[in-house]
């Protein structure tokens, strides 16, 4: 219906146009007759437009000033005035041409999730399996799921699986459910074929009730009303009013009709329309789409901000976060080249987390050879002259595992990171940590939504509580709601509606119920486009959550020029009308008058098309080169960082060794020193020039000087220990100090990741490194 209504109003465009400027052109060349009946024409079609349209807004009971056109029309028709009357119909079509195009919304998120929800499912009867309708499924049926499918019901799994489990909890990092355990329909199968059993039918299923939550969010949704519309009640009974006053003092129509044609409310209809239109052309300039001129006011408007975790805050895929080794023979580096050599070949979503950790360190990857993948269990293949192995750590250690990997584990469950084991010809050589990292422009965005006027910033997520109130207080939100599904979502927007107008932020299929139902819902669809893109008022294209602020300043100031125009150009018409009425305006100037008017009121509302305050931070691309160049640099020194923490663990005062801490202090001054220093030089000046003055590179500054300190206080004490000399208390310094100097750092990359890094135009949205220091 929305499509054949804009190719209706487009239609009533073209044709009314086409009419007035070739009744403008018959003019011109002293053709009077034909230019009158072709404007008679285009006057008469938009008669019945606006007939039309008024009709079915009485219908509706719905106000409008399609009456005023209606009348003007006829009246201008009637005391032949044709000019008028066709360019009244322009005028009209072309708000309505602008008015379809802003209500006609996309439902297609409702298509895409049905599109994804699985036809068939393959039932387990006497030793065979059948390919079955999903709607014949009957609880208690057992249901094989093969690797990359989606699992059709809701079920008990009878065996052991890896479930990427993002399409309902927006959580990126497979999970792995053991036999028994409950499995959710609408979850894929990302390990080995698994078996289920069947608990309850298709209808039932979780993934149906999501389906469900977004039909019933997209029909709670308010239709557009246009910004006439909102001033009916009062302005048509006055123009019916001084019309009438008009035409029984004077008894003259003329007048009446002379008030009708400056009354048409061309500025509320015209003018308006391209304020917010050159809003959505700013905002689409920054890579934020906003879906019509009604999305863009309730964006405006809004002052509760409600961010999905994952994939807004946070990566929305894993990152490589650590990498512990469990021999000497083999450092992290050698051990993350020989993994990542292996995982090129796999599709698995952690083996591209750990390929990609190795090319950010510039490691030098081989092809492996031989590879082949043990189901439920890893990957193992030949890299160089080495046997490499990569999977769970019962494949990896056996059953009886060491203290480093528990040491790993204990790491693991304190972040909230998954585990990767590696084996080097058939002997364990260490783990890989990898999490779902915090984008190091989300504190910046946060900050910025703040100065744009947002009272009230709420996360939800459907991660466990601890991880979600660690990612709320780096980011800096108001309340952390934890272990949400969709339906949860979706009453925490009614309770935060009561706060203020609500935005909705999401990227997942689970978050389409919470933002179609939300006052704006706002989709990350850089990664491609999914149902939660669909289901939004407004997609970010760009991998880039701070052009959210900028995109809200942009609407208000666009609603603001919108306002103005009106104002001003219903202000004069209302002069007009006035000057009409008492005889001074015959139509004929009416026409002109209101023309000029019109006009007035359009330049008024492309001020919109002019740049305006925004929090985007604009670099020079010297600077931006000089940064970029800083950040390989960066890159480069992490793994002596990590290495810090591992020679930290490794000290012992039962043998006092400290070569590996003086060998760390050589790398300590010739590779992290110098870098520090050049961003000191180099990175602080250039921040400072982005930001125009800010003191945001203080604490950057400050600990620059706290590096090179505690950096001075190892050389000092190393300086003065040698192996024959060691005593127990040196070595409890040692350590001490070398924890602390870790921990400095670990802090400085995360500072410098989101007050520098974030800043550079091309890697506002790539992943944080401050994770692979810890």
């Amino acid at each position: 219906m929305n499509r054949i209504r804009e190719n209706r109003e487009l239609l009533v465009f073209a044709s009314s146009t086409a009419l007035l400027a070739l009744g403008g052109l018959a003019w011109l060349t002293s053709r009077g007759t034909l230019a009158s009946t072709l404007w008679v024409i285009g006057a008469a079609l938009g008669l019945v437009f606006s007939a039309a349209t008024t009709i079915g807004a009485i219908a509706r009971r719905q106000p409008s000033v399609d009456i005023i056109a209606v009348l003007a029309l006829g009246g201008a028709l009637a005391v032949g005035e044709p000019f008028a009357g066709a360019m009244i119909t322009v005028m009209l079509a072309s708000g309505q041409l602008l008015e379809a195009r802003a209500a006609s919304r996309a439902r297609r998120e409702l298509s895409l999730l049905v599109e994804r929800a699985p036809r068939t499912a393959r039932r387990r009867v006497d030793g065979a399996v059948i390919e079955v309708p999903v709607d014949d499924v009957v609880v208690g049926d057992q249901l094989l799921v093969g690797t990359g499918q989606v699992v059709p019901v809701d079920g008990r799994l009878l065996s052991p699986a890896t479930l990427d489990e993002s399409a309902l909890t927006g959580e990126p990092l497979p999970v792995e459910r053991r036999a028994s355990e409950h499995v959710r329909s609408g979850v894929v199968n990302s390990g080995p074929p698994l078996d289920l059993v069947a608990t309850a039918v298709a209808a039932d299923s979780t993934y149906a009730g999501v389906v469900r939550l977004v039909e019933q969010a997209q029909a709670s949704s308010a239709p557009f009303v246009r910004a006439a519309d909102r001033f009916a009640i009062l302005f048509v009974p006055f123009t019916l009013l001084l019309a009438g006053a008009a035409w029984a003092i004077a008894g003259d129509p003329v007048r009446a009709v002379a008030v009708l044609v400056v009354a048409t409310p061309c500025p509320l209809l015209l003018a308006a329309p391209i304020a917010i239109m050159s809003g959505l052309s700013r905002a689409a300039s920054i890579g934020v789409v906003i879906k019509g001129g009604g999305a863009l006011e309730r964006l405006a408007g809004g002052r509760v901000v409600l961010f999905d975790k994952t994939g807004t805050l946070t990566q929305g895929h894993p990152v490589l976060a650590g990498v512990v080794t469990a021999r000497e023979s083999l450092d992290a580096d050698e051990v993350l080249r020989l993994a990542a050599s292996l995982d090129q070949v796999s599709a698995h979503v952690l083996a591209s987390a750990i390929v990609t950790g190795g090319t950010d360190r510039g490691l030098t990857l081989q092809m492996p050879t031989d590879v082949e993948e043990v189901h439920g269990y890893g990957l193992a293949g030949t890299v160089g002259a080495h046997r490499v192995k990569l999977g769970k750590a019962s494949w990896i250690v056996g059953d009886d595992p060491p203290a480093w990997v528990r040491q790993v584990r204990r790491r693991a469950d304190l972040d909230g990171s998954l585990t990767v084991f590696v084996a080097v010809d058939d002997e364990p050589a260490g783990a890989f940590l990898l999490e779902d990292a915090i984008r190091p422009d989300a504190p910046r965005m946060v900050r910025a939504l703040r100065q744009a006027g947002i009272t009230r910033v709420v996360l939800l997520t459907g991660d466990r509580a601890d991880i979600a109130e660690i990612v709320g207080r780096v980011v800096g939100v108001d309340t952390v709601l934890a272990d949400c599904d969709p339906a949860d979502k979706l009453a925490a927007i009614g309770r935060e509606s009561e706060s203020g107008p609500t935005i909705m932020v999401g990227d997942g299929i689970n978050d389409a119920p919470a933002l179609a139902a939300a006052g704006v819902g706002v989709a990350l669809a850089s990664r491609g486009a999914t149902a939660s893109s669909e289901a939004a008022d407004v997609v970010l294209t760009v991998d880039r959550i701070d052009a959210l602020a900028d995109a809200i300043l942009m609407a208000r100031r666009s609603k603001s020029i919108a306002l103005q125009s009106v104002l001003i150009g219903m202000g004069l018409s209302l002069v007009a009308m006035v000057v009409a009425a008492v005889g001074l305006l015959p139509p004929a100037a009416g026409a002109v008058v209101q023309e000029v008017i019109d006009v007035l009121a359009i330049g008024v509302a492309l001020r919109a098309v002019l740049p305006g305050r925004v929090h985007s931070v604009q670099m020079d691309p010297a600077d931006v080169a000089t940064a970029l160049r800083l950040r390989a640099e960066h890159q480069a020194v992490l793994p002596v960082v990590e290495q810090i923490r591992s020679v930290a663990d490794a000290l012992t005062t039962i043998d006092g060794d400290v070569a590996p801490a003086q060998a760390l202090l050589v790398r300590l001054e010739n590779e992290v020193l110098p870098h520090e220093r050049a961003d000191e030089d180099l990175l602080l000046p250039l921040v400072d020039r982005a930001l125009k003055g800010s003191d945001a590179t203080a604490a950057l500054s400050r600990t620059h000087a706290e590096i090179e300190h505690q950096v001075s206080r190892l050389h000092r004490l190393l300086a003065g220990l040698d192996d024959q000399n060691v005593q127990p208390e040196d070595v409890v310094e040692l350590r001490r100090l070398l924890y602390g100097l870790y921990a400095v750092l670990r802090l400085h990359n995360a500072q410098e990741d989101e007050g520098a890094f974030s800043l550079i135009p091309s890697q506002r949205a790539t992943a944080s490194t401050r994770g692979l220091s810890r």
